[in-house]
């Protein structure tokens, strides 16, 4: 290096020749600095060593690494020359090229620099040796090229390349063979002919009357038993009577026991309902078992059989006596056989969800002594009703079924079910269609729905059932829905026309009454069905129908079975799940249980459990898991194959699961006497069965031998048994192929060939089979072994395999086309025994890939690490807020995390207390199911469910709150001690007369749940025993519960009882027929205490704590009895009587206009069609809002003179804050209008119309003759004072009959296209603020498009008042001619009106605004309504309007009055 002082000029050593390649050095500086450095070598003149070194490098690497070379050969220079070069900093500043280059290197001549043009490089030609290679040079050559990409450590024998994978030569392939073994024989033996199969169990006499009478007419059942009682107004010594005097237990409610205290009353009930035209009466013998008799100690066998053979002979006698009248009209009895006050699906103990208080067998038992004693006195049909647990209907009917097997005789069968609420499903949460799929195995008669809805409520699931079954179908509904008060007020003719679709669309055979109804209500009924004709049961398709929760109706697509393949979960299965079994066995029921919903989750249509392992007690575990799955609803909503070789744990399975599931197995091993007992049975539970194909000389391998067994066995199912052909599926063995045994080696193909076979030798059956067994051989090796199952789906799939026990995510992952094309064609030579070696080579194959890799992405060893299946965590919501994560826990009832989230709260610091987190997070997620829970989004089991996750969350808390407690009284001793860690006590039951207890039961459970301590009395408690309880535990509350109507008077004496007593605790109301208006009405004046009433279970909680909050509860009740007090005021302010025109009144009091006269003949508008505008100036649209509503949505009102915009920034109050927000508006406008965040659009059309009545006639063209749509308008009716017309909208048209051309305009507009975005961008930056601000601009622009595009319409589109001028004031204050009026709004309030608008200007289509269930406008920010252009239209109010009108405007739109009645309710002058 040279030293300070002894740097010289770089141009005082360049010849001519350096200075050219300088400057190229300095062109190519910026542009390709690696050039520039070459050139900046060759500048530099050295001597001949230096410039041949640079020269060498440049020749030798330039095309592999120019940069380097030019370093290099600049490196070597400067060492030589020691010359160095300053180079100035670049100029920042902007210049011209030449004078940059003096900037870059300074005393550089710019004559030196070269011309801007330089001639173009010479091409030389590549030289050619004569001299010619040796003939080894090439191969030496190329041994050199592979040599260096070996790694050097590989071993001889398993040579790695650099970067690769093991070179792999497979052995070659030993007598091939070439021909597909698949292919079936040709020619086929002839397909078996089957007997059908006979019975030996003979039909009664009357069961060929009945069916032929439900094929020739509509048939009547009777009304409602329990209510008709009622009106007789029976106390204790009625039901007591001469034999039960001085019975242990009251007895009155205890209906059934009226037929041997009061026959009298049960006989005459019985001859009205004949007499008004029943066809079918019920016995009086709903609660007739000894489980609901125990709930009066009526359980002994002697009482029961009393009660219910009594019955049917009081019955029978009135049949008779009828009959006897008019021969021509037999008369029937209907053997009730109610649902008993148990559930076999649902756990009373939400901490114990496998728990039951009853079992199979104990139900089975019940109901086979009433049956005997029914069929004893004497009934006709054996009527299963009011099923709200499907698997205690599957009791009644496998007692039923075993009863005409021991007799030899067969009865009609009626199941009637019961959907609870809007949901669709029965309490234990199956849809109706789930629910006939379950019962369909007892081939019922008749089967329907009854209870709990209305008509108008049920008809829907009515139509599912009429469509799906194949038998005939009833329905007998209640008389509406209860009232306020309990009641039933729809009438019998009310109820007829309710009733009448049902028949007008041939959708059922028989109908009748439930609850409410009476003689009227079937008299009307039976009028009705005469005018119509019965419907006929469709032939329904043969198909394997199966179901959990939901139904599965399986349907095979011959031409891609696989498409339509089921997969049957395999994890819960203790032989193929080694984490399953360990969950089992260690008691760790709920890690099993996930194992179960991940499955599910994962795509399993059927789930497979089984427990036959020798560590565990199957029939034990069977039981528990089966209840446990049950109350999951995520997870029961599959069928279930109860999987077992112990038939008897089998059976346990079975009497655990209200679907119908699949039994895997049963077998020819024991012999065909064993095969058919065990098929019976499970013929019996309704189950579709699984055949093993072995018999009593083992287990078929070969084709021939797996054929033989099964065709045997189909024979014996369904000619000896009674088996549906699509009810077996047979399972021929799948056996491990690649094990090294040559006889092994066909089994697969065994297996496919034989599937083909069994399913056209045996039609209609279906084959499944353990897939996971084909692969054993290659456990270990992901994708060998994973590439096996699906080749082998493949095949089999193709052969006609119709299901298989797989693991669900694995092979919808690995489908075949996916698969390694290389690892396939070796497992298909195993498979498919292509040649005598196939498993070695297999083998060998398999030795090179990585074991966890998978089969549609093979991972050669060398090449990486192979791994598995990234887990898909299934828990996105665990990326949630910890208190959204719990909220999502409760809801979904998962407990996996709770404990870990509850921990995580008490530790945030957010929460000074343990019990601020139950009153935070985890109250808000219990409201949240509430709220799901009563809109019919969340049933039963679901709430169970969360109370668990609630439950499991509080006992984290507890050990925390008693430490605080403890602390506490360290801190303080002398405070008195708390004796209970309790948040409060409850005293808590179900009322006198009441025996059901399920929502009571619930209501403990969550009261439990947040430490609440609740002390349950049962059913049927009479109000001493309550009030005695409260004062002995020191109650803190009573809560009530009550299911029937009666029990509201039962809580109005309890409630005076209190009074009596003094006894000032919260009274708390709640159960079915019980409201708020009820409470309010008839309670609060009986009690000087607090009285609520509680919706339903989540509710509960924070009423209880807001009750026992000592420094609010004053607030809370007062704020409680001042809301019952507006209630009674309201109720009977409407009992009051209000004066209304009747319809006819009304119309001749409606505005009459001239449209002769030239202030009202319409305007022809200057367009007609439909236009979509969405070129709106978005400053005109924003100059045009009304800011008034906007400060109303933030709840800021100025005060006179301060009212409105813009006076409101005055106002002392709000002025200042209104300011604020206005400025914020304006900054939201204007990033609106930046970024384009909004899309404003518009349709709108104008038609030609005229009125017609009440409707306005929309025509398809100015010609008239053709109505395209009809809008319908209501009318005023309350009476006016003053002479005043009583208005429509239709008044505002001119009518057809005037001959006068009229028009209707309508729009619809949207500003919400795009605020999505915008709320999601405030969202994520947690800004609560910007969402409601973009929000409410958004609906404010929305209207303030209408308010333009009405103003366009007036002036050019329609264009009647094209010399409008007004102000935005103006505009605004509506001073110009014509409405607008809106759907739902007071001038028409039915919302339906928009369907029509919706589909004459095809919206949705055209603008994608869309219209929901509730006929709300999506996008939100939306805005639609009607134009009326007449001078004469003007904005009102049609107020309340009466009965006569409601029914008239149901029949014009052609509607059902109960849908009109619903969309109507707020201007109903009448309870509907």
């Amino acid at each position: 290096m040279t030293q300070p002082g002894q740097e010289r000029s770089l141009m005082q050593n360049l010849d001519a020749e350096s200075r050219q390649w300088l400057a190229y050095a300095i062109r190519y500086a910026r542009a390709n600095p690696a050039v520039a450095l070459l050139a900046l070598a060759f500048a530099l003149p050295a001597a001949s060593a230096g410039l041949s070194f640079a020269f060498f490098a440049f020749v030798l690497l330039a095309p592999v690494a120019l940069p380097a070379a030019a370093l290099l050969g600049l490196y070597y220079l400067y060492s030589k020359r020691k010359t160095t070069v300053k180079v100035k900093k670049r100029s920042t500043k902007k210049a011209t090229r030449k004078t940059q280059l003096k900037g870059e290197l300074k005393g550089i001549p710019t004559n030196l620099l070269p011309p801007e043009k330089l001639d173009p490089v010479p091409i030389y030609k590549p030289f050619e040796s004569s001299i010619q290679p040796t003939a080894n040079y090439g191969v030496i050559d190329k041994l050199f090229k592979e040599r260096i990409l070996l790694e050097p450590k590989c071993k001889p024998t398993a040579v790695v390349k650099k970067g690769g994978v093991p070179a792999f030569t497979p052995s070659p392939k030993v007598n091939v063979r070439d021909f597909d073994s698949l292919v079936p024989p040709d020619p086929l033996d002839a397909v078996p002919i089957y007997k059908p199969f006979e019975s030996s169990i003979q039909p009664t006499a009357n069961y060929g009357v009945i069916d032929k009478l439900f094929k020739e007419r509509i048939l009547v059942i009777d009304g409602a038993m329990g209510t008709s009682i009622q009106k007789y107004k029976l106390d204790e010594p009625d039901f007591q009577g001469e034999r039960y005097a001085n019975h242990s237990h009251p007895l009155k409610g205890n209906n059934d026991i009226l037929v041997i205290t009061r026959p009298d009353i049960i006989s005459e009930i019985h001859s009205k309902f004949l007499e008004v035209g029943a066809d079918f009466i019920e016995t009086n013998t709903f609660s007739g078992t000894s489980i609901a008799q125990a709930d009066y100690e009526l359980q002994a066998e002697e009482e029961v059989y009393l009660i219910n053979k009594k019955a049917a002979e009081i019955a029978k006698e009135c049949c008779k006596k009828f009959t006897a009248k008019d021969p021509s009209k037999p008369r029937f009895v209907c053997g009730a056989i109610g649902p008993t006050n148990r559930t076999l699906s649902v756990s009373p103990s939400v901490e114990n969800p496998a728990f039951r208080n009853v079992t199979f067998d104990e139900v089975v038992a019940a109901y086979t002594v009433q049956i005997d004693s029914l069929v004893a006195g004497g009934v006709d049909v054996l009527l299963v009703e009011t099923i709200f647990d499907t698997l205690n209907a599957k009791a009644a009917l496998y007692a039923i079924e075993q009863y005409f097997a021991t007799k030899g005789v067969r009865f009609p069968v009626f199941v009637s079910g019961t959907i609870v609420d809007n949901s669709g499903r029965t309490l234990s949460g199956q849809t109706n269609e789930a629910f006939w799929n379950s019962v369909q195995h007892a081939k019922p008669l008749a089967i329907g729905l009854n209870c709990a809805l209305g008509a108008s409520d049920m008809i829907g699931y009515i139509e599912n059932l009429s469509n799906c079954c194949d038998c005939y179908v009833f329905a007998y509904p209640n008389a509406g829905l209860p009232n306020c008060m309990g009641g039933y007020d729809q009438t019998g003719k009310e109820m007829k026309e309710e009733v009448r679709p049902f028949v007008e669309r041939g959708l059922v055979n028989m109908l009748g009454g439930c609850c409410g109804t009476w003689f009227d209500h079937i008299e009307e009924i039976a009028d009705l069905v005469k005018d119509y004709e019965p419907r006929k049961p469709p032939t329904v398709e043969g198909l394997m129908r199966l179901s959990g929760l939901e139904p599965l109706n399986y349907t095979p697509d011959e031409k891609n079975m696989r498409g339509t393949f089921l997969n049957v979960g395999e994890r819960c299965n203790v032989a193929g799940s080694i984490m399953y079994k360990k969950a089992i066995v260690d008691g760790n029921y709920e890690k099993a249980l996930g194992i179960a919903r991940k499955q599910v989750e994962q795509g399993a249509d059927v789930l497979d459990i089984n427990m036959d392992d020798g560590l565990i007690d199957g029939v034990s575990a069977m039981t528990k898991f089966v209840n446990l799955l049950i109350s999951e609803p995520d997870v029961s909503k599959v069928p279930f194959m109860i999987d077992s070789s112990k038939f008897h744990v089998v059976e346990a399975g079975l009497k655990c699961a209200q679907g119908k599931c699949i039994v895997n197995s049963i077998s020819l091993k024991e012999g065909e006497e064993a095969f058919k007992h065990h098929a019976s049975i499970c013929k019996y539970h309704g189950a579709s069965v699984v055949v093993m194909a072995f018999d009593e000389e083992g287990q078929a391998a070969t084709f021939e031998d797996k054929v033989r067994i099964c065709q045997r066995a189909f024979r014996i199912l369904v000619e000896e048994v009674g088996f549906a052909p699509y009810d077996v599926i047979f399972d021929p063995n799948i056996l491990t192929v690649g094990t090294g045994l040559a006889e092994h080696n066909n089994y697969a193909v065994d297996f496919i060939r034989a599937t083909r076979e069994i399913k056209r030798v045996c039609p209609g059956c279906k084959i499944s089979g353990g897939v996971s067994n084909i692969a054993f051989s290659f456990r270990g090796n992901e994708a060998v072994r994973r590439c096996f199952h699906s080749a082998f789906l493949y095949h089999a799939c193709k052969a006609g395999m119709d299901m298989g026990i797989v693991n669900a995510a694995q092979v919808k992952a690995d489908a075949y086309d996916k698969l390694d094309k290389e690892l396939l064609g070796y497992v298909e030579d195993v498979l498919l025994n292509k040649c005598d070696n196939a498993t070695e080579r297999m083998l060998e194959y398999a030795a090179t890939l990585e074991p966890k890799c998978k089969p549609t992405a093979v991972v050669k060893k060398g090449a990486g690490t192979g791994v598995s299946e990234k887990k898909a965590s299934g828990a996105s919501w665990r990326d949630e807020p910890t208190e959204k994560r719990i909220s999502y826990a409760l809801v979904k009832g998962i407990d996996e995390f709770i404990t870990k989230d509850t921990e995580e709260c008490r530790v945030s610091g957010m929460y000074e207390r343990p019990l601020n987190i139950i009153e935070g997070p985890l109250m808000s997620g219990m409201n949240t199911v509430g709220d799901l829970f009563g809109a019919g989004k969340m049933f039963l089991p679901q709430v169970i469910k969360s109370a668990r996750v609630m439950k499991k969350a509080v006992a984290h808390l507890i050990p925390f709150m008693e430490e605080e407690k403890r602390l506490a009284a360290l801190e303080n001793p002398d405070a008195e001690a708390d004796e209970s860690s309790h948040a409060g006590v409850m005293v808590l039951a179900t009322v006198k007369g009441d025996v059901h207890d399920i929502g009571k039961n619930i209501v403990a459970v969550v009261l439990g749940c947040n430490n609440f301590k609740v002390i349950d009395l049962g059913v049927m408690v009479p109000y001493d025993k309550i009030l005695d309880a409260a004062v002995e535990h020191k109650a803190d509350m009573i809560g009530l519960s009550g299911l029937i109507t009666p029990s509201l008077d039962e809580m109005v004496t309890v409630a005076k009882k209190m009074e009596e007593r003094n006894i000032k605790l919260p009274l708390l109301i709640g159960g079915a027929t019980t409201s708020k208006m009820h409470t309010a009405v008839k309670l609060t004046p009986q009690y000087s205490g607090p009285i609520i009433y509680v919706l339903d279970a989540s509710r509960s909680v924070p009423v209880c704590q807001s009750l026992m909050d000592k420094e609010n509860v004053g607030d809370f009740v007062q704020d409680i009895k001042d809301q019952y007090t507006e209630l009674r005021e309201e109720f009977y302010t409407n009992l009051e009587d209000r004066k209304y025109l009747t319809l006819e009144e009304a119309r001749k009091k409606a505005c009459v206009l001239d449209f002769t006269l030239p202030e009202n003949t319409p305007y022809t508008p200057n367009f007609i069609g439909t236009k979509v505008i969405d070129d709106f100036e978005f400053d005109d649209i924003e100059k045009a809002i009304d800011w008034n509503p906007f400060f109303q949505t933030w709840q800021l009102r100025g005060r006179y003179p301060n009212r409105g915009y813009p006076k409101i920034f005055n106002d002392e109050t709000v002025g200042e804050e209104a300011k604020k927000l206005f400025d914020d508006a304006q900054k939201m406008l204007a990033q609106f209008k930046e970024k384009k965040s909004l899309k404003l659009v518009a349709i709108l059309g104008i038609y030609p119309a005229n009125s017609e009545g009440d409707d306005i006639l929309v025509y398809k063209d100015d010609e008239r003759t053709e109505v395209s749509h009809t809008f319908y308008t209501l009318r005023q009716q309350a009476e006016k004072e003053s002479d005043d017309p009583y208005m429509a909208l239709s008044d505002f048209i001119a009518p057809a009959s005037s001959g006068v051309k009229d028009y209707l305009g309508m729009f619809a507009c949207s500003s919400g296209f795009g605020l999505e975005d915008v709320i999601e961008e405030c969202r994520a930056n947690h800004d609560d603020y910007g969402i409601i601000m973009a929000e409410a601009l958004a609906d404010r622009l929305a209207e303030s498009i209408a308010e333009i595009l009405h103003q366009r319409v007036r002036k050019d589109l329609w264009g009647y008042a094209s010399d409008e001028s007004l102000s935005l004031d103006d505009l605004l204050k509506v001073k110009y001619h014509g409405i607008r009026p809106a759907p739902g709004y007071p001038s028409q309030p039915d919302h339906t009106e928009k369907l029509a608008m919706w589909d004459i200007m095809q919206v949705e289509a055209k603008t994608n605004v869309k219209l929901t269930e509730s006929l709300a406008m999506l996008p939100a920010a939306s805005v639609s309504g009607l134009y009326f252009g007449g001078k004469g239209s003007q904005y009102f109010s049609v107020g309340k309007i009466c009965k006569d009108q409601l029914s008239d405007y149901a029949v014009r739109k052609k509607m059902d009055i109960k849908e009109c009645e619903k969309w109507l309710s707020h201007s109903l002058n009448y309870e509907p």
